[in-house]
């Protein structure tokens, strides 16, 4: 029996989910239904255990529904990034080789047959439900293609369990409860919008409020509204950034929010700070792909006050340790990969197994590529991307330390410091920085005085780029392989 028809049991008339875009709901005992006719339509359809669905389309609730009855048929669900040209999306679709695509209108730019998903409450409204109970659970479930960032996507394989034990570390570091109201807003081509956002608020009785998409004006307007009672709400920095720049913020009215949850990019301290002059807490945390939810913070404002910028502790479910480039252990306050051992990591990347097996140490734990330095209470601060990190002249130097210190001028909205090539030290930084109005006015040396400040001589950038925008991906992460395209030395 799942989750879900474990709480139609316990609480078959409380609303579980709610499209907001539709306006369509569904009590627990309804969404249970609807899930099991979905798995019906799934076989109907011909699709079998270990066939691939692909589902390109904004967050709504069939979406998700549809992820639900997949899971429980062996079905292994695909959703793709909707911002994707179309060239790039029928090179995943080509990779995956997908039974049936699903999708909105984001898939028009296909020119491929697809089911639209508008339809499906209308295509299972005769169905009985009735499906054959399966043990899939170790099974491929999930393909996630990671947002390429770093480069060429690949597809991250979960199980039934590994999705599971994302579902129980959220719920724990979420605090998560049977009066939680989650607004799913992050899309969910990603593993925080599809997973950490859904799946502990209904696996804890909670509900769910699935948005289409992030409008500054209209999210704020949510939060507030004393009607949906929102308690958990999750964002990358820069739209948290954006509902402060609402002309209607006013943090009073968020008083029913439990906590801001952010992630994807890291969070200057300075950002954080505001929120908790407000009496918000804004609870920075740690995730990937490859092992959903790992770090949170305690929702405590003097505590996230203290550790501003940290990203939290791991939960009793998971190992973490921090490693030296040799692969030896680091002590407390020294900066080291991040390697994870638990039960909640992927299970393969699809089609692709050597590269898979390139992701671990000899000893069997996960690489995951990001530098971080634990403090001696065991809380955890991210330094950056071992990829993202470059040497200059012999020293390395993270990117996320210069940003930081830049973002503390107000008259800049956001920043990224790339390595690039230099005949002298190897590679030097170029910063790119967005000024935070079209009236601002930002000179280079009033950014290197406070860089000269606060930093080594070695990591100050040799040049800094002013730009209108950095390049994101769907998930709100900057491509930093993008800037280094835009650098140019003049």
């Amino acid at each position: 029996m799942s989750f879900l028809s474990v709480q139609a049991k316990l609480r078959p008339f409380k609303q579980a989910v709610r499209d907001l875009t539709s306006g369509r709901s569904w009590t627990y005992s309804e969404w249970d239904t609807f899930v099991n006719k979905c798995s019906q339509w799934l076989s109907l359809q011909g699709l079998a255990c270990g066939d691939r669905l692909v589902c390109i389309a904004k967050n709504c609730a069939e979406l998700v529904a549809l992820h639900f009855a997949c899971e429980q048929s062996g079905v292994i669900f695909v959703p793709l990034n909707w911002r994707l040209s179309s060239d790039e999306l029928h090179t995943l679709i080509a990779d995956c080789t997908p039974q049936l695509i699903v999708g909105d209108e984001m898939a028009n730019q296909l020119e491929l047959a697809y089911f639209e998903l508008k339809t499906l409450n209308n295509a299972v409204a005769e169905l009985n439900g009735e499906i054959q109970p399966r043990n899939h659970r170790a099974l491929p479930s999930l393909i996630l293609y990671t947002s390429g960032t770093t480069g060429k996507p690949k597809g991250v394989m979960h199980s039934h369990d590994t999705i599971m034990e994302t579902t129980l570390n959220m719920a724990l570091l979420g605090q998560v409860d049977e009066y939680s109201t989650f607004l799913c807003e992050t899309p969910m081509f990603h593993v925080i919008g599809l997973i950490s956002c859904v799946r502990p608020a209904l696996y804890q009785g909670g509900k769910i409020l699935i948005s289409d998409g992030f409008k500054p004006s209209r999210t704020l307007a949510r939060l507030t509204d004393k009607n949906l009672l929102i308690t958990h709400y999750f964002c990358v920095p820069q739209m948290a950034n954006s509902l402060r720049q609402e002309p209607k913020f006013n943090p009073s009215s968020l008083y029913n929010l439990k906590a801001l949850l952010t992630g994807g990019a890291p969070h200057p301290a300075v950002q954080i700070r505001q929120w908790l002059n407000d009496d918000i807490p804004i609870v920075d945390g740690y995730g990937m792909s490859e092992a959903g939810t790992v770090f949170g913070m305690p929702f405590d404002i003097a505590t996230i006050d203290a550790k501003a910028g940290c990203v939290g502790i791991p939960t009793h479910r998971l190992e973490v340790r921090l490693a030296d480039p040799e692969g030896q252990l680091v002590a407390d306050g020294v900066a080291g990969e991040i390697q994870l051992k638990g039960l909640n990591l992927f299970i393969g990347i699809w089609r692709q197994p050597a590269l898979f097996e390139s992701c671990f140490t000899d000893d069997g734990w996960f690489k995951t590529g990001d530098v971080a330095i634990r403090d001696n209470d065991g809380f955890y601060f991210i330094v950056d991307r071992i990829k993202d990190m470059f040497i200059s002249g012999g020293e390395n130097v993270y990117p996320t330390e210069i940003e930081s210190v830049v973002l503390k001028l107000d008259s800049v909205l956001e920043c990224a410091l790339v390595g690039v090539p230099d005949d002298r030290w190897g590679e030097v930084g170029c910063l790119f920085v967005v000024a935070k109005s079209k009236h601002s006015t930002i000179e280079q040396q009033e950014i290197m005085d406070v860089l000269e400040q606060c930093l080594a001589k070695y990591k100050l950038p040799k040049y800094i780029q002013f730009v209108d925008s950095l390049p994101r991906n769907g998930g709100g992460k900057v491509m930093k392989h993008r800037l280094k395209a835009m650098f140019h030395s003049d």
